[in-house]
Parts: structure tokens; sequence; C-alpha cells
């Protein structure tokens, strides 16, 4: 009886209803949003490293996310070439410099990348099967998803970098993250070139690879005692939880998609609670006569709870189709890998129905005050 009945009282004003489930798929979709960049920034700063050969990451005990890496001088590697379960230790040079060749005479900052192209740091193969064309002076490699502004990245052409006139050896498909707007790699001779006044004697980062059978945490272990005071060595694990806790509390990430999170969720209980409370008291004397004929407060509170339930299921399945064209956009807007998982599907749909919940609860003070005593 209780589904026939709250399909009947929520199709016999379909306007009202029909602004309820607008209110709702608008509210839901907002979660989506929010929990979808919740967990692609801290992604997009795992980019690079996501993309990267190393068992360690050996950094400064300055470091702070890998945009702004810090640096250490060149002779702290020495020691941890030397160890024995070190198989090999790749030096990484970060630099920022003006691309004087965009679009409109605009000249944005790039994100330079060296290191030395006969020890593969990067895992795309579009990357790998390209570092042949490093080997000649004053050439780079430009990621595919630098934006537009730095205008045509076809091979062969030639742009003008800080003071340095750069042949576009090739293109490689990565994603800039957060190192900026576009990305570039090089040789370190090459670098060396493009910015003199830092040359290679202070690195960036290194990239370790441990000898087969190697434990990475005790190694990290050793070599952080090798390495001495300021230098600081992450495990993968401890790299992304530290990018991971940077994103989202140091920054102001978790407190924007976290308070958007709760906001769009208080606001669908409000929705809900209003439509299902205006909707309790238009039809008070139809809940009083049900009463007056034997109808317990448990089957009516079943009806209510029904009607909440509706409206959420009906707006989920709604916001569920728009979230995933909307994440689509984002992605090709912003580069962030905003994505609709299954879990994330199930999360959603588990904070809806929690939504519901309460609405119908704050809702049923409404259904007691059907008293078939009073209302005839």
């Amino acid at each position: 009886m209780q589904v026939p009945l709250a399909w009947r009282i929520l199709t016999a004003d379909k306007r009202r209803t029909g602004l309820a489930l607008v209110g709702i798929f608008m509210a839901i979709l907002l979660v989506f949003t929010e929990l979808g960049l919740f967990y692609a920034v801290p992604q997009g700063g795992q980019l690079l490293y996501d993309n990267m050969r190393f068992d360690l990451l050996l950094a400064s005990d300055q470091y702070e996310y890998q945009g702004q890496p810090g640096t250490f001088p060149a002779s702290r590697l020495d020691p941890v070439r030397k160890a024995a379960e070190v198989a090999a230790a790749s030096p990484l040079y970060f630099g920022f410099a003006k691309w004087k060749s965009g679009e409109g005479g605009v000249w944005p900052d790039l994100f330079v990348i060296a290191f030395d192209p006969a020890v593969p740091v990067f895992a795309p193969d579009s990357i790998n099967r390209q570092l042949g064309s490093l080997a000649p002076n004053d050439t780079i490699l430009v990621d595919g998803s630098s934006r537009p502004m730095f205008g045509p990245l076809t091979a062969g052409r030639t742009v003008e970098i800080g003071d340095h006139r750069e042949t576009i050896a090739g293109r490689y498909e990565l994603g800039t993250g957060f190192m900026g707007l576009g990305v570039a790699l090089t040789s370190a001779a090459n670098f060396a070139r493009l910015f003199p006044q830092r040359g290679l004697d202070l690195v960036s980062l290194a990239a370790i690879r441990l000898k087969p059978g190697v434990d990475p945490d005790r190694a990290a272990a050793d070599l952080q005692k090798a390495a001495g005071a300021g230098i600081r060595i992450f495990t993968r694990a401890q790299l992304e939880a530290h990018e991971s806790a940077y994103w989202t509390t140091r920054t102001s990430v978790g407190i924007i998609f976290g308070s958007g999170l709760l906001i769009s969720f208080v606001v669908g209980i409000v929705i809900l609670y209003q439509i299902i409370s205006t909707q309790i008291g238009r039809q008070l004397p139809q809940f009083a006569t049900l009463k007056a004929i034997g109808y317990p407060n448990r089957s009516l509170t079943r009806t209510v709870a029904l009607m909440s339930l509706l409206i959420v299921v009906v707006g989920f399945a709604a916001a569920l189709l728009a979230a995933f064209g909307l994440s689509s956009v984002i992605r090709q807007q912003t580069l962030l890998p905003v994505t609709i998982t299954g879990m994330r599907a199930l999360a959603v749909f588990g904070a809806a129905m929690v939504m519901g919940a309460i609405s119908a609860s704050l809702a049923l003070s409404g259904l007691r005050r059907a008293d078939p005593a009073e209302m005839f």
C-alpha cells in the first residue's frame, strides 16, 4: 500500500514534485563534483611521479610539493650512489622559463624538467621512444597537454625560451598537473645552457632505483643515514601520503571542497524536507482519514519514507548521468583527473540516502499532527 500511496501523493502536484527533483538533482550533482575534485587535486599532484620509474625519491628537506621541491647539492648524491642496495640514482632538474613564442605575444611560464636521456626515468612510451631526439643541443620535448597559448607544438618548430632558441623535437602525452600551463623535457646539458646561473650543481630531485629484492622501507632508512641532514628520502607510499596531505590539509583544497560537500549535503536535506513537509501539510486530512480507518502510525511513516526515497532515487539517477558528462568537461578544461568511479558513485548514493532519511525524520513531525479527532 505504501508505494502506490507515496507515488499518488508525489504525482498529485507534479510541478512541486518536479521542483523538488531539480533541487535534489542539483544537490547530488554538486556532491559528485565536489567529491571528484577533492580526489582529483591530490591525483594531479601525483601525476608526474605516477609516470616515473623509481623506488625511492631523494629530495631536499625543504620539499613542499612537486612544483616546489627545493634543491640540494649534487654532491649529496655520491654516498647514495655508492650504497650497495642502489642500482641507479638519476638527478632531475626543475626550472621555470618564459616561453616567448606564445600566441598573441603572450609569454607564459614554462616548467622545464631535465634529466640524463641515457638513464630513462619516465615510464610513458611517448617519452622513451623520443629520448634520442634530445641528444642535439637546444632541443626539447613538449607536453601535448600544454595550453593553446603556447601556439602549435609541432616537431621542428623553433621557439624562444628565456634567452635561448630551442627546437621542438617532438610531443609526448603525460599531463601538466600542477607544474604549470606548459611543461617541457630536455637533457641535463641543455638545462645548464637554459639556466646558466643555476647550472647542474643544484639538484631538484633524484630518482633512486634499487637492486632486485631490496626492501624499499629498509633501504630508505639506511640511505637516509648515508645522505645525512638536509636530505629527505621518500618511498612511493610516503610520497603519495605527503602529496595528498599537502593538497588536502596545507592548501585551501580541503577547506573549499570539504565545505562544498557539507553545504551541498545540507542543501539537499533542506530541499527534501521542505517538499516532504509541504506535501504532508497539503495531505493532512487524507492522512487523518487513514488513521481514522485503522492505519497505524508506522504505516504512514513508511509512506513518508518512501516519498523521500522515490525523490532521492530519481534525483540520483539523473545526477549520475549528468556527473559523467560534467566530469568529462572538467577534465578537458582543467586537465585534472576527475572521474566517477563505482566506489564514489556508491558513496554519493549512500549520502543521498542519508539525506532522504534525515529529511523524512524531520518531516514526520507534521504527520503527528494528523489527529482524526482534531481534523474532523
